[in-house]
């Protein structure tokens, strides 16, 4: 895709535009968003994010909508995971309520433009590296079967370097004030608030490690590759109190998310096998990946729901 610098501007005008919307409603009105709220914000940015994928499948062809269909999916997908991860960080640092909304928006925007960089590098990494497609692949069937070896979630929240490096240099209050980040206390102190939303940014960027691979296993466009991860963080806080109580149930979604890396992964070396003229080495089409995709995640989710609902109706014949 050869696309002219204004078409760049204007997607990430476009994104802007959307973040500062989003940024002035929380301002405004700092607390939990209702259910019909989250149903009519998800809703719009799924189409939203439909409506794009349906524009390139127009003017740009079907490998490139099919591309960007496969990659918003599989990057929602390992989003709706992520989760997990941000409630447990919402716990451990005892977020009030109505601020979580503020926390969420700006750890998404932060994480946005870290991955950002993230994709610039990478994309000029694989121009220039083909081995590199051999790495990604190993690295996908490696993290795929650490997701499947997990019988459990992680129970607790480990803190990461960039965010014990903020706790030690900045001094930081006990308490929250607000939804203010610094205070003044005979010197300036950060509160809890800032810390929170390092923790959401940096962890959404290591996150970054297993999606941003992924996604270049489904396409090498890189205006696919951005706008897949900003359609799939698009409406992320929305999601979080939307499906907040349905995260317990989807116990299986982490098997699923392994088999979607595991098939991209062996994909990937395939490919770069086929590149390096090993004739038995197929090309996967995008329309195969698509529905191993779709279809992995579909059974994982009924798989899910099964389960839950056979362990709810077990618990009253145990009282």
């Amino acid at each position: 895709m050869n696309l002219p610098v204004w078409v760049w501007l204007a997607t990430i005008g476009g994104f802007g535009l959307i973040l500062a919307l989003d940024f002035s409603l929380v301002a405004r009105n700092p607390r939990e968003p209702s259910f019909k709220e989250c149903v009519g914000w998800v809703s719009f940015y799924v189409a939203l994010a439909v409506l794009f994928g349906f524009g390139l499948l127009m003017f740009s062809g079907p490998a490139h909508g099919g591309e960007f269909f496969a990659g918003w999916i599989t990057e929602y997908s390992l989003s709706v995971d992520n989760l997990f991860v941000f409630l447990l960080i919402m716990s451990r640092f005892r977020v009030p309520r109505q601020y979580r909304q503020k926390v969420l928006l700006i750890g998404i925007v932060l994480a946005l433009v870290m991955r950002g960089g993230f994709i610039a590098a990478g994309a000029e990494a694989v121009t220039r590296f083909d081995w590199l497609f051999y790495v990604f692949g190993a690295f996908l069937v490696y993290t795929a079967w650490k997701l499947i070896g997990h019988e459990e979630e992680e129970a607790e929240f480990s803190e990461n370097i960039a965010l014990r490096t903020v706790r030690r240099v900045l001094p930081a209050t006990d308490t929250y004030h607000g939804a203010r980040l610094t205070v003044h206390h005979g010197r300036r102190m950060v509160t809890p608030m800032l810390i929170v939303m390092v923790a959401i940014g940096t962890t959404d960027l290591l996150f970054a490690l297993d999606s941003i691979p992924a996604i270049f296993g489904l396409t090498k466009e890189p205006y696919l590759v951005f706008t897949a991860n900003a359609f799939a963080l698009m409406g992320l806080r929305q999601l979080f109190f939307l499906i907040g109580g349905l995260l317990d149930r989807l116990v299986y979604l982490s098997k699923g998310l392994s088999v979607v890396l595991a098939f991209i992964g062996v994909k990937l070396i395939l490919e770069a096998l086929h590149h390096d003229g090993v004739s038995w080495a197929p090309e996967i089409p995008i329309v195969v990946s698509l529905g191993v995709i779709l279809g992995t995640l579909a059974v994982t989710t009924v798989l899910s729901l099964l389960k839950s609902r056979a362990v709810r109706d077990e618990e009253p014949a145990e009282r």
